[in-house]
């Protein structure tokens, strides 16, 4: 059996699979594509998360691209962050041209121009979906977490809470917040002291000073309400395609906590709406996480163990976590760790550090004796990748450089007609966009305070005006001394004496 054969054998029983799957191409030996090759994904496995990675245009985008049409087309409901602002050609099909006819030649795959369901989602000003969620949704373990407390800020947001709770103030948005931490050392402070105990001026200004460097990311857009129901997310259109979300993140590049914060909540929230799936043939959704170094770099210890910990729970649950990154660094060992599917594509070796980083990236894939990993990572092209899977038994598949397939829908973006055509065939567009600010805690405080202000006003003039009465009452009773000479009978005898004498 010549060295061509036996590859042929070894990657066609390695991707053998009993349920559905995912073609992505054919897998490559000497650099050249071995047509009908196929590497595949099977959908059983989808739920165990994955890391697409490489340097910069080497196709990772048209990697995710790929990913989410196919599972599209299958009907798994899919969620894009779109922080390069290149993914809204998904809504239209692509344009066959003699590239891609060349290609799907090599692979022995026929080629097909398709369009899928999009909504385009926002966290931002920008047009599409708003996606929001209130304080009281966050709740005060995770808030704290999201802010960086300290044990002791940590004990206040609680309390905080809890009083809320009590007292039925709804904590919507960040006003609500913000007025909640100045009433518990301002005009609530005798009442916070009765029932919960004394609080910390200190400690509140420092989780305020916390609030307002959230807010200054745009965070103010994101809370509040009305709040996005995650179940929206796993929505089917008529022909049975699953939806693709795309949210729009190109103006918050440089706003890694407002994304962190929003990545957090969402998977927070899918994570306690979502019912238990078990060993299920194929996801409930698929989220795809675009340039994922912006949740880790900014994120402090407390954040990123609760988003490890999320990572590892959530695929009971039917979701599958795929980050999107240059380079596999850029994820912590502890999540890299729970990812099943790697699809790495070309590393460039400029510096030591460099060639030190494509060592270790070597190091995490499977042996295969057809390929030095280290040497195959610097010399693909555009549009090759290494993919390691693991089969329907949760067992790695034989390591593939492989040829991806061309996405069959459009490879640019929409244009602004386009959009605006989107947009308005957008069911949630209603749903999400309408401006709610109903009574909630800023509100009800700043009545109570304007309340007790009247009441405290009205006590104080009520003492002011019994003063004055009692004044009043001394004067008008207390007898002028010449009047009470004039009337004492001493007086008054006196003078009928000499009057009596005088008419003598």
């Amino acid at each position: 059996m010549s060295n061509k054969e036996a590859f042929f054998k070894h990657i066609t029983e390695g991707n053998t699979t009993k349920g559905d799957y995912i073609n992505m191409g054919a897998a490559m030996l000497d650099g050249e594509p071995i047509q009908e090759a196929y590497v595949k994904i099977p959908l059983k496995t989808l739920n165990r998360h994955g890391l697409i990675a490489g340097a910069t245009g080497t196709g990772k985008t048209k990697t995710l691209q790929i990913l989410a049409e196919n599972l599209s087309e299958k009907g798994i409901p899919v969620l894009l962050m779109d922080l390069k602002g290149d993914l809204s050609g998904l809504a239209q099909p692509g344009d066959k041209n003699a590239k891609i006819d060349e290609r799907h030649a090599k692979i022995g795959f026929p080629y097909q121009a398709k369009k899928f369901p999009i909504d385009i989602l926002t966290l931002s000003e920008q047009k599409g979906v708003k996606l929001r969620a209130t304080v009281s949704e966050f709740g005060p373990i995770l808030l704290s977490r999201i802010l960086d407390l300290t044990d002791t800020q940590q004990g206040i947001v609680a309390v905080l809470f809890k009083y809320c709770d009590d007292n039925k103030l709804p904590l919507l948005d960040l006003k609500d917040f913000k007025k909640i931490l100045q009433y518990a050392t301002s005009e609530g402070k005798e009442e916070f002291k009765e029932s919960y105990g004394r609080i910390s001026t200190s400690s509140t200004g420092a989780i305020l000073r916390k609030i307002i460097e959230l807010e200054q990311q745009g965070a103010d857009l994101f809370f509040g309400e009305k709040s996005f129901d995650v179940d929206d997310l796993v929505r089917i259109d008529e022909n049975g395609q699953g939806f693709i979300n795309i949210i729009r993140l190109t103006d918050i590049q440089d706003k890694p906590k407002l994304f962190s914060t929003f990545m957090l909540s969402l998977l927070a929230e899918v994570y306690s709406t979502f019912p238990e799936q078990g060993d299920s043939d194929r996801p409930e959704l698929v989220i795809f996480i675009d340039e994922a170094h912006l949740i880790f770099n900014e994120a402090s210890s407390a954040l990123t163990n609760q988003i490890e910990s999320i990572v590892k729970l959530i695929r009971s649950k039917g979701i599958g976590l795929y980050f999107v990154t240059q380079n596999p660094t850029d994820v912590p060992d502890a999540v890299l760790s729970q990812l099943g599917l790697k699809i790495q594509h070309a590393l460039r070796a400029f510096t030591a550090k460099d060639r030190k980083a494509i060592k270790l990236t070597a190091e995490n894939y499977p042996i295969s004796e057809f390929y030095n990993t280290a040497e195959v990572l610097t010399s693909l092209g555009i549009g090759e990748a290494l993919i390691s899977a693991l089969d329907e038994k949760g067992r790695p598949t034989p390591l593939s450089a492989t040829m991806l397939r061309a996405p069959m829908s459009r490879m640019d973006i929409l244009t602004d007609s386009e959009i605006e055509d989107v947009l308005n065939n957008s069911k949630l567009i209603n749903k999400y966009n309408e401006v709610i600010d109903r009574d909630s805690a800023y509100e009800i405080l700043n009545r109570k305070i304007e309340k007790s202000q009247t009441e405290e006003a009205q006590e104080k003039a009520k003492e002011a005006q019994k003063k004055v009465s009692k004044s009043t009452t001394r004067k008008s009773s207390a007898m002028n001394p010449i009047l009470k000479v004039l009337t004492s009978a001493n007086f008054i005898r006196g003078v009928m004496g000499i009057l009596n004498k005088a008419m003598r």
